[in-house]
């Protein structure tokens, strides 16, 4: 009788590759197989210090968003530690009195900050655990890695907190999230695809109406009667108010072009291009992010925000 043949573990190429088609089990088993080599380049260059855990999880969701960019599986190993010697040194960059110079981008990193959603079930995956995330947690986590607003001094902006605590939402995200995934990775996952297709659609749409000058049509019945919004400059208003600025936007010659979109269980940023009339370049500035709260279907409260 014939002895079993032995179990091979895969391969790095052979779960880089599954990983890439949207096995979330394969990505799980990529990131753990190579965890104490992770940390290690964390100790080496940080010490036994709590921001050495901080740059592992923060490397764990940066290769998270960017596994597909892997050109070379095989290598994947010294790709997860490039992204954390960068992740250090950004942290040594952002506690040493002396200017450090910027490191490189992590090898492959995509242009798109929010490609991890056209992932299926990638984007799936996270967006589960994500939702697992307070309301506080999750509004950092969702700025910091799916959208160009990403230094501590903006996030803080936006939601309207100081840079430490924004500093401390994000390190207990990162950890919360870290172990949210493990728990996750092989449970059925909500279609965050089809939900984030739903609120791009509804944004495009929204900006198309407002420029055919159809304001009313735009603030349907998606918006809440007792909206209020917050502008950049900390000044607070109702519904009425921000149909009076899109009639004004339109007049002046103003344009909207939606960029991106990240939409949340109870939350959907909108980053958006503005384009000033020719005759007037200086208008409005360049951009601007909203950040949508939902009460169940309807928008609730908007805060707008003008990045740098």
């Amino acid at each position: 009788m014939l002895a079993p043949r032995p179990v091979t573990a895969p391969s790095d190429r052979e779960l880089v590759r599954a990983a890439q088609r949207g096995d979330t089990g394969s990505l799980g088993l990529v990131l753990a197989r190579h965890e104490a080599s992770m940390r290690a380049v964390a100790l080496a260059m940080l010490g036994h210090h709590p921001d050495s855990e901080d740059v592992v999880q923060e490397a764990t969701l940066i290769a998270l968003s960017r596994i597909g960019d892997v050109r070379d599986p095989d290598a994947v190993g010294a790709w997860l530690r490039m992204i954390v010697r960068n992740a250090c040194r950004a942290q040594l960059r952002r506690t040493s009195p002396v200017p450090m110079a910027e490191p490189p981008d992590p090898p492959g990193a995509g242009p798109d900050p929010a490609d991890i959603l056209e992932r299926h079930a990638l984007g799936d995956w996270i967006w589960t655990a994500l939702d697992r995330l307070s309301p506080k947690l999750r509004l950092v986590t969702m700025l910091r890695y799916f959208t160009d607003v990403t230094s501590y001094a903006e996030i803080a902006a936006v939601c309207e907190a100081p840079v430490g605590t924004v500093r401390s939402r994000l390190s207990e995200a990162r950890a919360k999230l870290s172990n949210a995934l493990l728990t996750t990775a092989d449970t059925a996952h909500d279609d965050a695809t089809a939900r984030n297709a739903v609120h791009r659609r509804f944004g495009e749409e929204t900006f198309k109406a407002v420029e055919r000058g159809s304001v009313t049509k735009a603030l349907g019945d998606r918006w809440s009667p007792q909206l209020t919004v917050t502008w950049p400059r900390g000044s607070h208003t109702d519904l009425d108010y921000l149909r009076a600025a899109w009639s004004r936007d339109l007049e002046d010659g103003v344009r909207h072009r939606l960029r991106n979109v990240v939409a949340g269980r109870d939350v959907v940023i909108w980053e958006d291009e503005l384009n000033s009339p020719p005759d007037d370049p200086s208008h409005c500035p360049p951009s601007v992010v909203w950040v949508l709260q939902l009460d169940g279907s309807r928008i609730s409260r908007i805060r707008l925000f003008h990045p740098k």
